[in-house]
């Protein structure tokens, strides 16, 4: 199996951040504006961008506040179905830091080099938003090829 793993260090709370991860609120703000659904444990979060189907739905199967959000993958692109994407969280000096895991692929494709590079891009975009600057959840993205 093959994973995509990042870490990023955040100058913003602890409570903050986790919001920012755990909330269709905070998600809005720098993975994609349009989502629906439940966003508490067991509930299911459809992720939408730019279609009227969406292009994401994750059940959500671990909050353990202030310490993990954890999906798994159960609609969305074939390559993504029944992986698990994960943020854990630690309080470290004066930041907080995420350590994003995409894991479960099943082959290491193209599609994940690409996905690999955005999710660097949005976990970028968290930290820039967190600590004062602007927002770039879909639509505003930065797009990296004609794949998004």
């Amino acid at each position: 199996m093959e994973h995509i793993r990042h870490r990023v260090g955040i100058s913003a709370p602890l409570a903050r951040v986790y919001a920012a991860l755990s909330t269709k609120e905070g998600l809005a703000d720098w993975w994609t504006q349009t989502i629906e659904g439940d966003a508490s444990l067991n509930g299911t979060l459809r992720f939408f961008f730019g279609g009227s189907e969406p292009g994401a739905v994750m059940q959500v199967v671990e909050l353990e506040p202030m310490r993990q959000v954890t999906w798994r993958c159960v609609q969305g692109p074939v390559e993504w179905v029944d992986t698990t994407i994960s943020f854990a969280l630690k309080a470290e000096g004066d930041e907080t830091v995420v350590l994003f895991t995409h894991a479960n692929w099943r082959e290491p494709v193209e599609f994940l080099n690409h996905c690999s590079t955005k999710w660097a891009y949005f976990m970028l975009g968290i930290k820039t938003w967190l600590e004062g600057g602007a927002q770039s959840a879909f639509p505003n993205d930065r797009k990296i090829s004609s794949w998004g």
